[in-house]
């Protein structure tokens, strides 16, 4: 199998190309041959050596990548749920032995894998499963009723825009920040309210809702910055962990996608809103795997809008 990974920590350069055994599905496993797979902030963290005590135990090479799109190749002895030739797409947690999603095989538990969206791509279907299922259960976890109002910093990017949709379809109302040059982007999600996004955004929802919204979705990671904005007795949900002092009742929330990857029906029901056009899968940009420092760079240089994906021959 070919793959993409890292034998030492460091920037982009450290990605490279990498001929390893092939891999047999186990006990209630599949093998997927991946056709493309997104590139996300968590890989270059992983490669940066960002909590690099998540990979204790493992040994390099170290292969990023937390979603995946592809044909389903062989099943494990017990696997009834899918059948090789699916067009499927799935949620990977790269601290493993078996490795992420930058690899042309790969194997991982059925119970994380789900049909793709019918009529999208390969590169289109690989930007849903980590974010997605991340937006999906932040919504969960706030558990708002029809009618509430959640805030989301970081609205332009592929978790914000996700959740904006989803938040507006659950009959939330949405304030979402944005630059002058997202505001369309960001309207096209379903935002209800823009606000000028920046470390000082609190004041500007305030002056929205001057007791507060209901919850804060916190895309943008500004932690502290955003509880201003935020009811007493409201609710914050956080995507990189933050345990910072609050006060006035407020719940925070941390929101860990490695704890929803087995849950097979909110898998499913992304899939069906994508195909109901409730959630826009958006692609930046392709590279072949072979490139994938080149989109790493691209990456953390900022601005990229929807998802720069890795793809496989």
């Amino acid at each position: 199998m070919k793959a993409i990974g890292l034998m030492e920590f460091g920037g982009p350069e450290v990605l490279q190309e990498l001929t390893l055994p092939d891999r047999e599905p186990g006990p209630g496993q599949v093998r997927i041959r991946v056709r493309a797979a997104a590139v996300s902030p968590t890989d270059t963290l992983l490669r940066a050596g960002y909590r690099s005590d998540r990979l204790a135990g493992l040994e390099p090479p170290y292969i990023p990548g937390m979603d995946a799109a592809g044909v389903i190749d062989v099943i494990g002895p017990d696997v009834t749920s899918w059948q090789p030739g699916q067009d499927v797409m799935a949620v990977v947690i790269p601290q493993r032995p078996e490795g992420g999603a930058y690899a042309d095989q790969l194997i991982v538990p059925a119970e994380w894998v789900a049909r793709m969206p019918a009529g999208t791509s390969y590169a289109e279907a690989s930007t849903l499963p980590m974010n997605g299922l991340t937006a999906r259960a932040t919504l969960d976890r706030l558990d708002l009723k029809s009618g509430k109002v959640l805030a989301v910093t970081g609205a332009a990017g592929a978790y914000g825009g996700y959740l904006i949709a989803l938040a507006r379809a659950d009959g939330l109302e949405v304030i979402a920040d944005s630059s002058e040059q997202d505001e369309e982007l960001v309207r096209s999600f379903g935002a209800h309210h823009l606000v000028r996004r920046g470390k000082d955004v609190a004041d500007r929802i305030l002056e929205l809702r001057p007791d507060g919204v209901d919850a804060v979705a916190d895309g943008a990671l500004l932690d502290e910055a955003i509880l201003p904005a935020i009811r007493s007795g409201g609710q914050l949900a956080v995507v990189r962990g933050w345990d910072g002092a609050v006060e006035r009742g407020i719940t925070v929330h941390s929101i860990r996608v490695h704890q929803h990857v087995a849950e097979s029906a909110k898998h499913d029901q992304l899939r069906r809103q994508a195909e109901d056009g409730v959630l826009a899968l958006r692609v930046a940009s392709t590279y072949p795997a072979a490139e994938a420092a080149a989109a790493h760079r691209r990456l953390e240089a900022g601005g990229v809008r929807g998802r720069l994906v890795l793809t496989f021959e």
